[in-house]
């Protein structure tokens, strides 16, 4: 079983336009509006992949509710906790020549007796054949280290965890071991203190320490560079797929849902690899947050190159 954490979530409003004019007019040619937040991300993607997972986190106000009957619409099990206040807007402007910019909204201020809420929820679904996967910022209200305690709750249960974060959220969960991680390059860069853009060969330094502290395996986003995963004592570098790119947004969280699929799926670590590749490759085709088709998906597939390292 998968749960999906998404503790701010969002309507992700994309818009089109030919060029973005600081401080003028801009016509917008095209708008999308989805469900979406990190989480809420990878729940889709699994279900387009044909798999199931259950997602769960805060939803406030009008915007809350349009999420919730969009995933319900999509066949997506959910469980969150409401709140008061609205569920933010996350607006993003797409340029023809590939720019992207967002606004992102910041969400209503959660209390301590949502929060425990929600980790109750959590705990009521704790066990050995759960993945839980944290992703994403956290709203107002919500402390730093909220990852890490989940981790070190649900691992009491024999439960599982992927975390895709970044700042102090990443860096006070790896020490709470998760059982998966997902960091890009910037956020490895940003984890070591490097004030430089880091060689492969650093980044796969930085990423095998974390196997010091107890996580079994890691993939490492590096946008067009690729990838590199360090899974079952075998690290392995992926170069990207050559596809027709619309936006980079949601590749990320494709890969997540990669990562948690294999892992609901038992797969071993090269089907793991062929589906994060892939899944994230299709992402980059779709309009905002949408998820690649499976088909597409087992298309790509076929096309992800190797290469072992050690």
């Amino acid at each position: 079983m998968i749960i999906t954490v998404t503790m701010n979530p969002a309507i992700d409003k994309t818009v089109e336009i030919d060029s973005l004019i600081q401080g003028g007019l801009n016509r917008i040619s095209k708008v999308e509006y989805d469900a979406g937040g990190k989480g809420i991300n990878v729940s889709k993607t699994i279900r387009e992949l044909g798999g199931k997972s259950i997602a769960t986190g805060f939803l406030g106000g009008n915007n809350g509710r349009t999420i919730a009957s969009v995933l319900e619409e999509k066949g997506i099990e959910s469980d969150f906790v409401r709140v008061d206040g609205e569920t933010r807007t996350n607006t993003k402007v797409y340029e023809k020549n590939g720019a992207l910019t967002e606004l992102n909204e910041p969400g209503p201020v959660i209390t301590e007796e949502q929060m425990e809420a929600l980790k109750d929820k959590l705990l009521g679904y704790a066990g050995a054949d759960t993945l839980f996967v944290l992703s994403g910022s956290i709203p107002a209200g919500v402390p730093k280290d909220t990852y890490a305690r989940i981790i070190r709750a649900v691992h009491e249960k024999g439960s599982k965890v992927l975390l895709d974060a970044d700042g102090e959220l990443f860096r006070l969960g790896v020490e709470a071991a998760p059982d998966i991680i997902k960091p890009n390059r910037v956020e490895l860069e940003e984890y070591a203190e490097m004030d430089y853009r880091a060689s492969e060969e650093e980044l796969v330094h930085i990423a095998e320490k974390f196997k010091d502290k107890g996580i079994g395996s890691i993939a490492v986003s590096m946008g067009q560079s690729g990838a590199m995963f360090l899974l079952d004592g075998q690290t392995a570098r992926c170069p990207a797929l050559s596809v027709k790119a619309h936006s980079t947004v949601g590749a990320g969280d494709a890969m997540v849902a990669g990562l948690a699929l294999a892992w609901d799926q038992k797969l071993a670590a090269e089907e793991t690899i062929r589906l994060c590749m892939a899944v994230s490759a299709g992402a980059v085709t779709t309009i905002g947050t949408k998820p690649p088709s499976k088909e597409l998906v087992e298309e790509l597939k076929k096309q992800v190159v190797i290469a072992y390292l050690k």
